[in-house]
């Protein structure tokens, strides 16, 4: 089926190249962002979803 739509572009062996460094490229960053990033931050963002927003409020701003 995917070839049916590929057969008359011409140079489509680029395209496929192509995708795949953008699909390496995009791994490679964001395996380089997951070893960099910080313990405390991923702790942080991992305990959001559980706090149910009652501690700490900040002091409503006067209208």
């Amino acid at each position: 089926m995917f070839d049916q739509f590929v057969k008359d572009i011409s140079g489509k062996e680029m395209y496929l190249i192509f995708s795949l460094w953008i699909f390496l490229v995009f791994f490679v960053v964001v395996s380089i962002l997951l070893f960099i990033t910080k313990k405390q931050h991923i702790t942080y963002m991992s305990d959001l979803p559980l706090e149910d927003g009652t501690e700490e409020l900040p002091q409503s701003l006067p209208l």
